[in-house]
This record gives structure tokens, sequence and C-alpha cells, in this order.
């Protein structure tokens, strides 16, 4: 299986921002800018999405998006709160190759089953915000202020069944400490995975890449 290196690009208003623990977010920059410079530095794929959308209750920036992604020639997954297939429709019709949805499918699990059928489980990212408590992982939504009570194991299998076609799990305990990844976390579920995942929170260095892929 062919591994890449990919950009997570969160936005808040009109900034990309970088938060630890899910809190505290600072502006990094413009939007537009960095993602063409991931680009030119060999970036394979950029994961885009608003990460207080869901958090606020409000729609998407379309406009803005797709100034972003305009002429990008990589592969892109935008998220941020959506929560029905008509959503789906406006990121696509933006052009994005996938998109990633975390709260909406706890409030609307079907949604995976739509959008794989239409689109095909490939457009479909399903965004994991994990978080240990106790000593069990739990899948938190709204930008990590809400425990949903559900295992990320279990809802692992569940998603996979309804079709999704890649995991985006995220470990809110190493979130922009470039510490090192949750391994532990991915040890805990790596038999459930039977679909490509991208692993992210934690990363500083080389060495952390090289530890994962092992």
């Amino acid at each position: 299986m062919k591994r890449r290196i990919i950009a997570k690009l969160e936005l808040k208003s009109e900034h990309i921002v970088k938060p630890i623990f899910f809190e505290g977010l600072k502006k990094i920059g413009n939007p537009k800018q960095i993602a063409e410079k991931y680009y030119k530095l060999g970036i394979e794929e950029i994961i885009l999405k608003d990460i207080v959308a869901s958090l606020y209750q409000r729609a998407l920036n379309y406009k803005l998006i797709e100034t972003i992604i305009k002429n990008l020639p990589v592969p892109i997954a935008l998220g941020g709160g959506v929560k029905s297939i008509d959503d789906v429709h406006r990121l696509i019709n933006c052009g994005a190759d996938k998109i990633c949805i975390n709260t909406g499918i706890f409030k609307n699990k079907k949604l995976i089953d739509q959008t794989a059928k239409i689109y095909g489980s490939q457009s479909i990212v399903v965004e994991i915000q994990s978080k240990k408590i106790g000593d069990k992982w739990f899948c938190l939504t709204d930008n990590g202020r809400i425990n949903t009570n559900v295992e990320v194991g279990k809802w692992i299998s569940e998603t996979q069944d309804r079709g999704a076609g890649e995991l985006f799990l995220q470990s809110v305990d190493k979130d922009g400490t470039m510490e090192g990844f949750d391994i532990k976390l991915f040890k805990s579920i790596q038999k459930k995975i039977k679909i490509p995942v991208i692993f992210s929170g934690g990363c500083g260095s080389l060495s952390h890449i090289k530890e994962i892929l092992k």
C-alpha cells in the first residue's frame, strides 16, 4: 500500500489556524498561500476543513473554499459543518475529491450510506476525533468539545460497514504537541481497520513518521 504525506489545514473565518489539544487557536496565515506552499514542497494531498463550523452551527464559506483550492493539482478533502447530502453536493461542486465528516454523521449516520452510494466509497472520509478517557478511547464531536460516549473501535467498525472509504483518525491528546503520534491509540484499533487510514496528531519529526509506519 502506498503511503502518503497529507497536509491538514484548519480554517477559522479566513485564516489557517493551529490549535493544541483542539484549543487555543493561533492564526498562522493566508490559506491559499499556505496550500500552494505545501503543494510546492511536495505534499500529496490536502485536508482543508473549517474546524468551528459545526461548533458554531454555521454554513461553510463556499466562495472562500473555491478560491483556496482553485488550480491546486492535488487531491482535496473538504470538511467542516457537513450535515446533509446537499452540503456534500456543494463541496463536490466546489472541487472536492473527498468529503471529510465527523459531527454530521453522528447526527445522521445515513449520510455515510448516501454519499457512498452517490459518489462512491472513495469520496467519503470519516474523521474521528479521539480522546482517551479512563482506559478507553472515545469519539468527540464539535471540534473536540462533546463526548459521544461511543468507543473509537466500535465507531470504526460501523462506519466501515456503512461504506466509508477512508478514516481520518486524530488524537486530541497529542494534537499540536509535535511530541510524537499516539501509538497506543493506533495499536488499540489497528486490527479493526479494513480501509485506508490517515493518522494525525503529534507529528514533529521524521522519526515520528518512521515509528508509526512500523
